[in-house]
């Protein structure tokens, strides 16, 4: 059976195809072609609205932007992947004003003009290259791109002091506008990523510094397996996860369960066991990170099998966000040769990542489709997982 391959296509390429496009839709050029990658996370699951540590990076797969100013006060979007184009005026956007796909677009236009950035009316046509509901951070690459397509047109220039901005507004659109409460770890990561590194996010201390991740020169391969089941982080299993570790975490008495370093005292103090199951997972998680830096820092990328295997478990069983299919996407890669596997993102579907000698990454991938196959499941789809750069202008 063969293996659906999900191809990020050639940037420069995509970025050619897509200013063609706007120019069959408005009749001139548009003045610049953006990109915003899709982002998985390595470990450190559900941590960033916990305090915690997340080990992000960018994917080859993005979601392109052509821009063109207009002269009236109009924002008009036209997406490849969406029959019907749709247009607003700047100041009806908001919270309470959009739905759907459009709410990522005109809510980070809303969020950067409140952030006093001088945003004006506005042409986008929109290609996205990461499969939607994969959880692979579709909607941080379609606002990261839109982000910067509308800083450019504002005249802003693309420093240190603006992707902060952008990341904010980002993150504003999508809990304010979208209605998903996400806690910055996408948004961050498609910003400020750099190839052949992972991007370490502390959400206690707020710092990030790159940390060098290149599989490859290990021998290695990292599959990304998209179960195809719909991952939306506004279905409401996501918000209740959040809400459930703000309440163990008050019961605690911190601010984050990060804080938590003494499951014993916690587990005497927290009568209540879905809370206790929530907590292990982020305690435990968090120390999963910190020893997966030092494998990556130290050379020794196999320790990282173990670490995935560990964090899938906690994640199906204490924080209880996985779903049939991604337990047999992990569960079949290792039997197949995986040094291990997780799913990765908010989960109740979406995606799993595999380690996997690189010799042996066409077998797991035709093992996974043949398991899905058996179970009368849709195909997964394969992504290649190569660290890749952040947001940045392409023409």
């Amino acid at each position: 059976m063969p293996v659906d391959l999900v191809d990020p296509g050639h940037p420069d390429a995509v970025a050619a195809d897509l200013a063609a496009a706007f120019v069959a839709e408005h009749g001139r050029a548009p003045d610049g072609v953006f990109v915003a990658p899709g982002r998985v996370n390595l470990i450190g699951e559900h941590l960033d609205y916990n305090g915690g540590r997340c080990l992000p990076f960018a994917l080859p797969h993005g979601t392109y932007a052509a821009a063109g100013r207009r002269d009236d006060d109009q924002v008009t979007a036209r997406s490849l992947q969406v029959d019907k184009p749709w247009s607003a005026r700047l100041g009806d956007l908001g919270p309470g004003s959009l739905s759907g796909w459009v709410a990522y677009v005109g809510g980070v236009v809303w969020a950067l003009r409140e952030d006093g950035v001088d945003v004006p009316g506005l042409d986008l046509v929109l290609d996205s290259r990461v499969p939607l509901g994969s959880g692979l951070s579709s909607s941080a690459a379609l606002e990261c791109a839109v982000a910067m397509a509308a800083c450019a047109a504002a005249g802003a220039e693309w420093d240190g002091a603006l992707k902060e901005r952008v990341v904010a507004a980002c993150i504003r659109a999508e809990n304010e506008v979208a209605g998903a409460a996400t806690g910055g770890l996408d948004q961050t990561v498609a910003v400020h990523a750099e190839p052949e590194h992972a991007l370490l996010l502390d959400f206690g201390d707020g710092t990030r510094r790159q940390v060098p991740w290149d599989p490859e020169q290990s021998g290695l391969s990292l599959l990304i397996l998209d179960t195809r089941v719909h991952h939306q982080l506004s279905d409401g299993g996501y918000g209740d996860r959040r809400t459930e570790c703000e309440t163990a975490a008050r019961a605690l008495g911190v601010d984050h369960l990060a804080s938590v370093t003494d499951l014993a005292d916690a587990s005497a103090r927290l009568h209540d066991d879905l809370l206790l199951r929530r907590t292990r997972h982020v305690v435990t998680e968090n120390a999963r990170v910190t020893d997966a830096v030092a494998a990556l820092e130290s050379g020794d990328l196999a320790a990282l099998g173990p670490l995935f295997d560990a964090s899938h478990a906690s994640l199906r069983d204490d924080f209880a966000v996985s779903c049939e299919e991604l337990d047999v996407a992990c569960a079949v890669a290792f039997e197949t040769g995986a040094l291990g596997a997780r799913m990765t993102g908010g989960g109740f579907g979406g995606s799993a990542i595999a380690l996997v000698p690189s010799e042996r990454d066409d077998a797991v991938a035709a093992a996974v489709t043949a398991a899905f196959a058996e179970r009368g499941w849709r195909a997964p789809g394969v992504l290649p997982g190569r660290p890749s750069p952040g947001a940045r202008r392409l023409r």
